[in-house]
């Protein structure tokens, strides 16, 4: 903005007016700042201008989500979609002034000015507008790009945020609109200008030292490195050869038997690193005589996971159905912006997909505890309301859990209105939440021990077993990565009821078996996104997208479900690593989000961000120009 003039609306609403740098058009922006201060704003006064203007205009971006929302709102609304961003830097250049405070340039795309056009025309003639994009950063961001480009009025303008599409949450957002939230908006534009400060200096940079068409970014270059790092161990790692042994009993005056495991001679830990090691033993455990000294019964209880966020969907939906981030997000963001199900017409059927918050509603959590105990009956509902507080690193704004909108729509009710595949993950996403709200599971836990005596050594060996008592949640969805591996090894092993304690028991056969210690696995694009979010690094809006960037940049490629680094991409995280070691840090990229979510909270001002990363990246930049040497390297097949 040129020639930025503070001042007041004529109902006080603070604001600055100035010229845009490259289109000299007249642009506002909401919000006090420093310059308002010691100016006094007029008293608020109630427009006595014959009103011209009629009819409410409610822009959100999607054609699909317009549907849905108009549904709602029915007459003297006109709602109408962005269809995306309608601004955004320019494609040909940096279009970030680093001489100005950074100044970004925005222009409105050429594909886009038809709807710039069309949202003028109708903007002029309403006596409302509202502002109903996506209720996170970058939704505000559209809002605000939308307010610029569309040259709102901002004492017509408002903003609405709903978490879901349904009519009671229309209704709510729509009883308290707001002003744009400049913090957010700030947010959002200090992450892109980051990016683009980096890709923009290190793409042509991999295009002439490397090969053309190559991209750096600033949070794909890190989950690029994770994978290459894992690579690297996995050819680096020398598997460990180590034994067990098992015994196999039969307890006295029965034909019953169970299976226990040697976990001590002499009451240490045996060291089995080779067969020669493991031989004296069998020979000596063959001449023992053994009885049970220990038999301890108990209860084990299992609650359910939380209900999705982001992060934990992609990554069940990976696991159960095999789905990748952006097929997950591309058929949760149709889900969440409305299908016709019958009764009504359109509805969204779940919460809004990017979240990182386990929160859930009173009203959603009372929905589904009714259905509960009409379902499966009142002992399937805990003794109080769950409530699932704990955030991953760096959490943002108060959004709810990926959620139904309605338990009471039941997946198999309405399978005939989706896609097979949105109905597997509407299916996915229902039984997670209405587990969430579920009681326990509970089982019978058993833990046995043997001692067997020899005139050489005294052996220890354990079993345990557990059986369930009470499904509890599992009646309705299972994990399918079950927490507790030594808990699920557990489940279901067979314990005879005829034990006792101070029962001898016969040694029927001895079980050695040969083990290798196994290399760490390959990423899945689940377990990707799980580290990405343990290290705070990445948001639930850019997950999906850094996955598919880097397959698509031909540095990863996907095999049975694992991610594999291709040679270039190999080549390009060893030149960032060794020119740019803090750009592609996880620790440095995570405080970067954490300098984010600062500027989001008003704590932090987006300027003086970029300007500290900037000062020691663009020497980083200097630098490495000199230094690569060009190693120009052909397409891989």
């Amino acid at each position: 903005m040129v020639n930025p003039q503070p001042e007041f609306t004529s109902n006080a609403t603070p604001g600055t007016r100035g010229t845009c740098p490259v289109c000299e058009t007249t642009l506002f922006r909401m919000g006090r700042t420093p310059a308002h201060e010691g100016m006094t704003p007029p008293e608020k006064v109630k427009n006595t201008r014959k009103k011209k203007r009629k009819g409410k205009l409610v822009i959100v971006e999607s054609p699909a989500k317009a549907r849905t929302v108009g549904n709602f709102l029915g007459k003297g609304y006109t709602v109408e979609a962005s269809v995306g961003h309608v601004r955004d830097l320019l494609r040909s250049q940096i279009s970030v002034d680093v001489e100005n405070n950074f100044t970004p340039k925005y222009r409105v795309p050429n594909e886009k000015r038809p709807v710039v056009k069309d949202l003028k025309k109708l903007a002029k003639s309403a006596a409302e507008v509202y502002l109903a994009t996506d209720p996170d950063r970058e939704g505000e961001a559209i809002a605000w790009h939308l307010q610029e480009a569309v040259e709102l009025d901002p004492e017509i303008t408002q903003r609405v945020i709903f978490h879901e599409i349904t009519e009671p949450a229309i209704a709510e957002a729509f009883d308290h609109p707001r002003e744009i939230n400049m913090d957010l908006v700030d947010a959002q534009q200090a992450r892109r200008i980051l990016d683009r400060l980096v890709g923009y200096n290190l793409s042509p940079l991999l295009w002439r030292k490397v090969r053309s068409r190559l991209s750096a970014g600033r949070v794909q270059s890190v989950a690029l490195r994770l994978i290459v790092e894992r690579e690297r161990e996995i050819e680096a790692f020398i598997p460990q050869e180590y034994w067990t042994i098992e015994a196999e009993f039969q307890p006295e005056g029965t034909q019953d038997s169970f299976i226990a495991k040697l976990a001590r001679v002499d009451k240490e830990e045996p060291t089995l690193e080779t067969e020669e090691s493991v031989q004296p033993i069998l020979s000596d455990m063959e001449l023992g005589e053994y009885e049970i000294t220990k038999i301890k019964p108990g209860e084990r209880k299992r609650k359910p996971l939380p209900p999705f966020i982001t992060s934990t969907l992609q990554q069940e939906a990976s696991r159960r159905l095999g789905f990748s981030a952006r097929r997950t997000m591309a058929l949760a963001q149709q889900l969440y912006e409305g299908i016709d199900v019958g009764n009504g017409g359109l509805v969204g059927l779940i919460t809004y997909m990017r979240s990182d918050s386990t929160n859930v509603s009173q009203l959603a959590q009372k929905e589904a505890s009714k259905f509960i105990a009409q379902q499966y009956g009142e002992k399937f509902l805990p003794a109080k309301t769950p409530v699932y507080r704990k955030k991953p690193r760096g959490a943002q704004e108060a959004h709810e859990a990926i959620r139904p909108t309605s338990v009471m729509r039941q997946p198999g009710n309405i399978k005939d209105y989706l896609t097979r595949d949105q109905h597997r993950l509407y299916r996915l996403i229902w039984q997670r939440f209405v587990a969430s709200q579920m009681a326990a599971a509970i089982y019978d836990t058993l833990a046995v021990e043997v001692i067997g005596n020899t005139t050489n050594h005294e052996y220890l060996l354990r079993a345990s077993g557990s059986s369930i008592r009470f499904q509890g949640f599992l009646i309705v969805y299972e994990s399918a990565r079950v927490e507790d591996k030594t808990f699920a090894e557990d489940v279901d092993v067979r314990i005879p009821n005829s034990i006792e304690e101070g029962q001898s028991q016969k040694l029927l056969e001895l079980i050695p078996e040969q083990h290798f210690t196994q290399p760490p696995p390959r990423f899945s694009e689940a377990s990707l996104v799980r580290t990405l979010e343990e290290n705070g690094i990445g948001r639930p809006s850019t997950y999906a997208p850094i996955l598919g960037t880097i397959q698509q940049r031909g540095y990863v490629y996907r095999e049975n479900r694992r991610l594999f680094p291709t040679e270039t991409g190999i080549l390009v995280n060893d030149l960032l690593v060794e020119h740019f070691p803090n750009v592609i840090e996880v620790g440095f990229t995570a405080r970067m989000e954490a300098e984010l979510d600062r500027i989001a909270s008003g704590d932090e001002q987006w300027v003086n961000v970029i300007k500290e990363f900037y000062g020691p990246f663009e020497q980083d930049v200097k630098i490495a120009e000199e230094k690569i040497p060009e190693m120009k390297v052909e397409l891989e097949p």
